[in-house]
């Protein structure tokens, strides 16, 4: 395995973001904080999945709506995408240079098939802020912008696991929709602050990893 090597890096106004790539792998940096890398995905994958899986089954047929918050390296979208039941996908991501590495750059390998796709719109917003003001709703939220409710990137970010960022969550969700939060690693204070914000069934999905805890994707459902 090589070291990593920088392709570019960029200040904006929350701060770096650093692309790199280490071996035949390519991973974000924020801040100084590994974000995510292109060498698995299952996790990614998994916060699709378990959204479009726990949606009721006429909310399925119709083709729900999915905002997923975080590009990332592109695999929760290309993951959505490919997936046919999907009606519209929309990405929130507010960090240009990342949306840049997969409209022009490397990352474009991976989501470059999903950007094409006409049910596909990028969304160039801060999350936080358009789960707040934005009068669009979803059937579901899956968001993966920290490494989680405890571990965020940007101090901005922590409001989005609280209170009133919960009650912005479920704002954006139709009745019965799903809220999918991937972590780095499981929360039962999380899942307390999900059903004290009103939500209900509760529950968490485990990725197991090579080494240390395993990755989480936390579930829950606006009542009807």
């Amino acid at each position: 395995m090589t070291g990593p090597v920088t392709l570019d890096r960029r200040e904006g106004p929350y701060g770096e973001v650093v692309l790199r790539r280490r071996g035949t792998h390519h991973e974000i940096i924020a801040n100084g904080t590994f974000l995510m890398d292109t060498s698995d995905g299952r996790s990614e994958r998994l916060l699709i999945d378990a959204a479009m899986d726990a949606l009721p089954g006429p909310v399925r047929d119709r083709g729900p709506a999915v905002l997923i918050g975080g590009l990332g390296v592109g695999f929760s979208l290309a993951h959505a995408a490919a997936d046919p039941r999907w009606g519209r996908i929309a990405v929130a991501e507010r960090e240009e240079a990342i949306i840049d590495w997969h409209r022009r750059g490397p990352l474009a390998a991976i989501s470059g098939t999903a950007l094409a796709d006409p049910r596909t719109v990028i969304l160039h917003t801060d999350l936080v802020g358009y789960l707040h003001t934005s009068p669009d709703t979803y059937d579901a939220l899956c968001l993966d912008i920290d490494n989680g409710p405890g571990w965020t990137v940007t101090e901005d970010n922590e409001s989005l696991y609280s209170a009133q960022g919960l009650a912005a969550c479920a704002a954006r969700l139709n009745p019965g929709g799903i809220l999918a939060v991937w972590s780095a690693r499981p929360s039962a204070d999380f899942e307390g602050s999900l059903r004290n914000a009103g939500f209900s069934g509760v529950r968490t999905e485990e990725i197991p990893v090579a080494r240390g805890v395993p990755d989480a994707v936390h579930l829950a459902i606006r009542p009807a």
